[in-house]
């Protein structure tokens, strides 16, 4: 009998990508859903079910959970979800999950760290203390974020961040759902933290550039100052909440603190990451204007 891998959030980023790459595996899938509508998508893949799950709902929680052995845990960036992680892992405890793979961040262990970072590491220290067998991967910041800024992109040529001259190892999503189901599939990985990167630390001018010989357009960055990407981020309806914890990232990134770079997603996976210039070459569609 095939095993039962959950993965939550399986419309988000990395749970899309890990739900199709484990298609057609030796293991059924379940893709856990906020909206069974827009999980669809997922119907036509083989050997994957879809489950409606709201991380809020212990009973939502306990059928996803019905029969599972090993599990993707991502939780949704909101205010609460460092105590959404925690009921997650209490109802895993319960239903006896065998391996729980949490998608954490990089930079969660740092002292004092930041308010996004101690979050993930509240989640880190609950799972440690489970006694589930775990393995915690912590990406850097995830060119996909990148496509947030198409809009821009497209209408003006420009890439608009905070982020002075700081350099990121960003790291393809898709690189973190091969690790991820590596680790998911393969023995060895229990009670592991990975610390996954792209292969270099890059601007966001080398960002504007991959992204102009993509599209043979020429983009450029324009460093906005804190305050004006606050207003600007208020004005879209971004809570303030988010605003703030966005800053205090940003602030990681101008300050030089996200530069490290790791072979992890080699070594788990047997290739390298794929670099920017991958990335803007994959998703170029995005960022050409109608």
């Amino acid at each position: 009998m095939k095993e039962t891998i959950l993965i939550t959030a399986a419309n988000g980023t990395v749970g899309s990508e890990t739900v199709k790459l484990l298609a057609g595996t030796d293991f059924r899938v379940r893709a856990g859903v906020h909206s069974l509508i827009k999980g669809e998508r997922f119907r036509p893949l083989p050997n994957v079910e879809l489950v409606h799950l709201d991380l809020h709902n212990p009973e939502l929680l306990k059928v996803a959970l019905t029969g599972v052995t090993k599990v993707l845990l991502i939780t949704p960036f909101s205010q609460d979800q460092a105590a959404l992680g925690k009921l997650f892992i209490q109802a895993a405890q319960a239903a006896g999950v065998r391996h729980l793979v949490r998608l954490s961040a990089s930079g969660a262990d740092a002292e004092p760290g930041i308010q996004l970072g101690r979050e993930h590491r509240e989640v880190e220290i609950s799972l440690q203390d489970s006694g589930i067998p775990y393995t915690i991967l912590r990406p850097a910041g995830f060119m996909q974020n990148f496509l947030l800024n198409a809009e821009t992109v497209c209408n003006h040529n420009s890439l608009y961040l905070p982020i002075g001259h700081g350099k990121i190892s960003y790291i393809d999503a898709r690189d973190i759902a091969a690790v991820a189901v590596a680790v998911l599939t393969q023995a060895g990985h229990e009670n592991q933290i990975y610390e996954l990167t792209g292969p270099e630390a890059i601007g966001i001018n080398d960002v504007a550039h991959a992204l102009t010989v993509a599209t043979n357009r020429v983009i450029t960055y324009v460093d906005v100052p804190e305050n004006t990407a606050a207003t600007a981020m208020l004005q879209h309806h971004v809570p303030e909440w988010m605003v703030n914890q966005l800053l205090e990232l940003y602030g990681v990134y101008k300050a030089g603190y996200a530069e490290r770079v790791t072979d992890a997603v080699e070594k788990i996976t047997g290739r390298p990451p794929r670099n920017i210039a991958n990335f803007a070459q994959d998703y170029q569609n995005h960022f050409q204007p109608v």
